[in-house]
């Protein structure tokens, strides 16, 4: 046998059983008996048989394949989500299929077709966005999509996020409490809805309390924009006494900025608030206040929502948001009543 290729059919026939019931053992979330599992393991593994998964996907219609789509990694947000999709995705049975694409519109379609071709049962997209075309082409040939940490108007698309509007919101009423009122923000990208989220909860708050932010810069979610945007900051008549910055990971890099080229302590000179609350941000070197983005829960939401739209097509898309803390630590005065 070691010569030839080992078939489900001759483990059913060393086992006893009918070749389903093999097919059963190696399904995941399949039903067998504890008898029939050990019978057929037994077999498979006296015979050297391996499971063809293509094989089964060209029987049953389904790859057991999930496409995931990431624009980047530096922010490290993004690869711990991506561990946590992964490992919950594979507990359920399903491979994962990771694809990098700019976040432009026409690289991301080029990269979602390609997925298209391979047969995934779903796609998930992880803070991208999708063209009205390609969305029409994934619901045309039956492949669901979650957008995770990003939602799109008009898609059609189920998305999970974290309930950005009033996480903003808690930034500024945070800051305002502590007797703040220079706020600055650099905002994430305003191409992106968690961008303009945070944006509005925390300008709508300020206004709530009779201020307007000092100034608002888009900083695009990258290191080297925020730095630059700091420093314009820095070169105001007014400089701000406190800076609501849109992810952990420009906020390390404001962080930084203001260390080394303005010699400034945080938070004697001036205050930092991130979002997110990424491993980094307990790092004794940051110690940094952010709203925390709860990403064990949307990762949850994410796969069961993908999940069950491959089990049930008619479902509904859904817009999930899930509200995170703030998460108090040594960027900015803790105000009075307020604890960690």
């Amino acid at each position: 046998m070691a010569d030839a290729k080992v078939t489900s059919l001759d483990v059913a026939r060393l086992a006893g059983v009918s070749q389903s019931a093999v097919s059963r053992v190696f399904t995941p979330g399949a039903s067998a008996s504890k008898a029939t599992v050990e019978k057929v393991r037994k077999a498979a593994a006296e015979l050297g048989y391996r499971p063809n998964p293509l094989a089964r996907a060209m029987i049953t219609g389904k790859s057991r394949i999930i496409g995931l789509v990431l624009t980047y990694l530096e922010n490290q947000f993004y690869p711990l989500a991506l561990e946590l999709l992964s490992n919950a995705l594979q507990d359920k049975g399903y491979h994962v299929l990771i694809f990098m694409a700019p976040d432009i519109h026409s690289d991301i379609d080029k990269v979602v077709r390609e997925l298209m071709d391979y047969q995934v049962d779903g796609i998930i997209t992880a803070s991208v966005g999708m063209s009205n075309d390609l969305t029409n082409r994934c619901a045309a040939a039956g492949i669901p999509v979650v957008m995770f940490n990003r939602g799109q108007d008009g898609t059609g698309h189920s998305s999970v996020t974290a309930a950005n509007v009033e996480g903003g919101r808690k930034a500024a009423e945070f800051l305002v409490a502590g007797g703040y009122t220079r706020i600055a923000h650099i905002a994430g990208w305003s191409g992106s809805s968690t961008g303009r989220d945070r944006r509005r909860g925390f300008a709508e708050t300020l206004e709530k309390n009779g201020l307007a932010p000092l100034a608002t810069v888009d900083g695009m979610y990258k290191r080297d924009i925020a730095a630059e945007a700091v420093r314009g900051l820095m070169a105001r008549p007014e400089r701000p006494d406190a800076i609501f910055v849109g992810n952990d990971y420009m906020a390390f890099s404001v962080m930084d900025t203001l260390r080394a080229e303005f010699g400034l302590t945080i938070p004697d000179d001036i205050a930092i608030v991130g979002y997110d609350d990424v491993p980094l941000a307990a790092w004794a070197a940051y110690d940094l206040t952010t709203v925390r983005q709860p990403v064990n829960r949307m990762v949850e939401a994410t796969i069961e929502t993908l999940l069950s739209k491959i089990d049930d097509p008619s479902r509904p898309a859904q817009k999930i948001e899930i509200d995170g803390p703030l998460v108090l630590r040594g960027t900015a005065r803790i105000p009075e009543g307020w604890t960690r």
